[in-house]
């Protein structure tokens, strides 16, 4: 019996005979064994030939290995999750269907993971270098599932991961061939372009922008006058006869900080895959319109934005929703003047209006899984029937037969605020709450004569604004106890110097300026105009959201 070794006695013929394949193969000891052991030999050279082509490319440049590669490397990385994914996406958009730059890792993270205060410092300030090489943008869901917008499914709470490898950093905007500001470069990849100051760079991070004044700003609007048809006939004063333009001439600056001008491809991107709201009464409506305007002004294909019910008109009480196609996301209105209920009570003499301070209004189910919710409310309770608050007001059963206005509105703040904290998810959505914005009525309230016709530059002496409003002092005092954060975009007294701003008399029914107008609006706003202001102030907004999410 042969082993292992050979036997001292073996003949050198003997050695030959075992040499010869075919004497290995038809040996009746090794019929089983040999098809195994030249099985092993050829994967050992395959395996060779492999580790080889590795070793030359890089593991992740071998699909075979990419997913092994990313599973094993998950313990070492660190990874950042914040609500607004499309700022950093690295996706192209065709359509509306995001196809991923990097499908080969099946979503997997990369390794060695780290963003430091340098790196997105560079992302504020435009500087070139590699920040974002390599970014990957996973999916996570809500709760185990997407809101739908037009049956596509967004990406929801993206994982940002940055390669530090090779220890190398590139800037948010530039691609492999130069800054292709905001556009796919000539390798399909969305990238982001600089974010540009409006002034000499000191940071806007930790600044209360709401604290400036209003300077002179020939770049301004954002959209040139009657170039959006989706401006209602009330807010479109240049259509409506409005002879003067210097009005959309003006920028807000803060005092002790510049903030960026909006850009309306990094807007876009903070907004790819995500729903905005916005929700509440015509001053939200105002700002709504101006922002649909001003993004849709910016996209190449204007036939990609629309209404997905195809109205043009809103001032109807509803749900509205505008669809940036290429972006896959929507900008939405949802008419909600109290943000609480609206209702009626049987009484012994009948029915009559009631509003419910202890409910909020039905539509809540229109916006409560939106990525970005911006509330008002405040113009309704001046009316007369708010203000007398007289058989008016309900909680429960109880009609009042007498409620101050600011107490009613303290106990509709605080259903508002008590639902938020119930039904938000603040790691999925961004809740902005929009303030008070200031009128300018002279002579009278706006039923009895008040006006603000041929106002045509800003107040600049401080004395002569409004008092701070005192709806909004609660609204601040409520905020302060809730448990979900809430942006606070408080633009009452900028919007009080602009006594310029208003459509006053020229509204649809305008004709000449001797024509004797009924009533002036001293209380909206032309479009463009003041409200583009408010848009900038929600962009800086997001960006702080966006940035604060990464650093912490």
């Amino acid at each position: 019996m042969v082993g292992f070794g050979f036997s001292s006695g073996l003949s050198a013929m003997d050695l030959k005979k075992l040499a010869f394949p075919d004497q290995i193969l038809s040996s009746p000891r090794r019929k089983v064994v040999s098809p195994f052991g030249f099985g092993v030999l050829l994967s050992f050279i395959v395996f060779c030939a492999v580790l080889f082509n590795i070793s030359s490319k890089g593991p992740l440049s071998n699909p075979v290995f990419q997913g092994l590669y990313s599973f094993g490397s998950r313990k070492n990385s660190s990874s950042i999750s914040w609500p607004f994914s499309g700022v950093f996406n690295n996706s192209t958009a065709n359509g509306g269907n995001e196809t991923s730059t990097v499908n080969s890792l099946n979503e997997t993270l990369l390794p060695n993971v780290a963003v430091s205060n340098k790196s997105l410092d560079l992302i504020e300030s435009g500087e070139k270098g590699n920040v974002f090489e390599k970014a990957h943008l996973g999916n996570e869901s809500k709760n185990g599932s997407f809101s739908k917008l037009n049956g596509s499914q967004p990406v929801k709470n993206p994982v940002l991961v940055i390669d530090s490898v090779n220890g190398t950093e590139s800037v948010v905007g530039d691609s492999v061939n130069g800054d292709c500001s905001g556009r796919e470069d000539s390798g399909g990849n969305s990238c982001l372009p600089k974010i540009e100051s409006s002034g000499n760079g000191r940071s806007y991070k930790n600044c209360d922008i709401f604290n400036g004044k209003w300077v002179r700003d020939d770049s301004k609007p954002y959209y040139p006058p009657g170039s959006c048809p989706y401006i209602d006939r009330d807010f479109d004063c240049h259509s409506n006869g409005r002879p003067d333009t210097e009005f959309v001439k003006w920028r807000w600056q803060p005092f002790d900080c510049d903030m960026p001008r909006l850009n309306v491809t990094n807007f876009l991107e903070i907004l790819r895959g995500k729903k905005l709201v916005f929700v509440g009464d015509s001053l939200n409506r105002n700002m709504w319109e101006s922002l649909v305007c001003v993004l849709r002004h910016g996209v190449e294909d204007k036939n990609r934005v629309y209404e997905i019910s195809g109205r043009h008109e809103f001032k109807k009480k509803g749900f509205y929703a505008f669809r940036f196609e290429d972006y896959n996301c929507s900008i939405d209105f949802v008419s909600s003047p109290f943000l609480v209920k609206e209702s009626s009570f049987n009484g012994k003499n009948g029915s009559f209006e009631t509003l419910r301070l202890d409910l909020m209004d039905g539509t809540t189910s229109m916006y409560h899984d939106a990525d970005v919710i911006i509330f008002n409310t405040g113009h309704w309770w001046t009316h007369e029937k708010t203000s007398r608050g007289e058989g008016y007001y309900q909680e429960g059963n109880h009609v009042h037969p007498r409620l101050k206005v600011l107490e009613a509105y303290k106990r509709a703040i605080i259903t508002w605020a008590k639902w938020v904290d119930k039904n938000i998810d603040s790691n999925k959505t961004e809740v902005i709450f929009r303030g008070y914005s200031v009128t300018h009525f002279r002579g009278g309230p706006w039923n009895s004569g008040g006006q603000c016709n041929k106002e045509t530059e800003p107040i600049f002496n401080d004395t002569y604004l409004a008092k701070y409003p005192s709806k909004m002092r609660i609204l601040e005092y409520v905020l302060k106890d809730m448990k979900t954060p809430v942006t606070y975009l408080n633009i009452s007294r900028l919007t009080d110097y602009r006594k310029d701003g208003h459509p006053s008399v020229y509204r649809p029914d305008y004709q000449t300026a001797q024509q004797e107008v009924h009533a002036q609006d001293c209380s909206h706003w032309c479009l463009p105009g003041v409200p583009d202001t408010w848009n900038e102030l929600l962009y800086v907004s997001l960006l702080k959201s966006v940035l604060g999410s990464l650093r912490n």
